[in-house]
């Protein structure tokens, strides 16, 4: 694909004489046009009467911020046009069947990250769109790997879109003078080996023996087992992590631990740890719980959440080696690598 391509042009390319092919373009194509609208009330901020304060809780129990419901109303409307099955929404309680016939349903979160609003870090929107099976009521407790497509904006320095439509990832970058997507990289692929690992390391007394081991050796750095220093990240936002992933390789972790209400994660499986699966997994990556490929997995719920461990492939499955090792599992600190050549590269 030719850079500068604009996501129109780039999603006519993509389209063909198949209803559901064509259904997902328009999907897309409309939720680009819901992000802008969404970019623009970010980038005015207060102005526009965004002030990051908490509007009660959604139906999961998280705290909503305006913005939350302001960008879950706009994209609704976005899509309101469209012949689509069932949406499900992280800001809704169950999800809404609108065109029962329709080809295909989109499960979204309007607005990952939202508790970074007020300190102006990076946020995003992220969807992952499902055929409908012939039981409607089925349409979410599919395993990600039925994706059609999956995608998320990131609403930062530049507003980008990562794509895919099971076909490789492609970026996009919001070109605001021309007031659309145009194409920056395309046929995506997580670089293999970087030293960078992202986890909220606050927790760490909290974690899994076999997510103890895996930082304990990272934090080792030169000296240790692996014979070279790791960069930390973790910025809280999970379309920011996922992008650096993709431009710089590395690992993201927000893995179960022992805190209440923790145990299987915090991440829903249905519009969060599917698509970012989904795009890990074309880029050539991987995501997994640590013990499973996240794709393979049939949700239970709506919002069941899920342990979430996605990034480049070779550390992607170090990590489920050491969650396999039952040297691991019976030791509560395990700083096994000095002399497990298991664990090398």
């Amino acid at each position: 694909m030719n850079p500068g391509l604009s996501l129109r042009q780039y999603l006519d390319v993509h389209a063909s004489a198949d209803p559901l092919r064509r259904a997902v373009i328009e999907v897309v194509a409309a939720l680009a046009q819901a992000s802008t609208e969404i970019s623009d009330l970010i980038r005015s901020g207060a102005l526009a009467g965004i002030t990051g304060q908490a509007q009660g809780r959604n139906a999961d129990g998280d705290v909503q911020k305006d913005l939350d419901l302001r960008a879950d109303r706009i994209i609704r409307m976005s899509l309101e046009p469209l012949p689509i099955a069932a949406i499900a929404s992280e800001e809704a309680m169950e999800s809404e069947i609108l065109y029962p016939a329709a080809p295909i349903s989109i499960a979204v979160d309007p607005l990952d990250g939202s508790s970074n609003i007020d300190t102006n870090m990076s946020v995003g929107t992220i969807f992952s769109v499902l055929p409908t099976p012939r039981d409607i009521r089925a349409t979410f407790t599919q395993p990600g790997a039925s994706q059609l497509a999956a995608g998320f904006f990131v609403y930062g320095p530049q507003t980008s879109l990562v794509l895919t439509l099971g076909r490789g990832v492609d970026i996009f970058t919001l070109d605001r003078g021309a007031n659309l997507f145009k194409l920056i990289r395309s046929a995506v692929q997580i670089p293999a080996d970087t030293a960078e690992f992202a986890i909220n390391a606050s927790n760490q007394r909290h974690w899994e023996p076999p997510v103890q081991a895996f930082i304990e050796d990272c934090m080792a750095g030169a000296s240790g087992e692996r014979g070279k220093d790791f960069n930390m990240r973790w910025i809280g936002s999970l379309v920011a992590e996922a992008y650096r992933i993709l431009t710089r390789g590395g690992i993201f972790l927000y893995p179960a631990d022992a805190r209440e209400g923790y145990g299987e994660g915090r991440l829903r499986l249905v519009y969060e740890a599917n698509p970012m699966a989904f795009i890990m997994e074309q880029a050539g990556g991987e995501a997994s719980t640590g013990r499973q490929r996240i794709l393979d997995l049939a949700p239970g719920a709506l919002h069941q959440r899920v342990p979430l461990i996605m990034g480049s492939r070779d550390k992607v499955r170090r990590l489920e080696r050491l969650h396999m090792s039952p040297d691991i599992k019976s030791e509560k600190n395990a700083p096994l690598f000095a002399h497990r050549g298991l664990f090398r590269n």
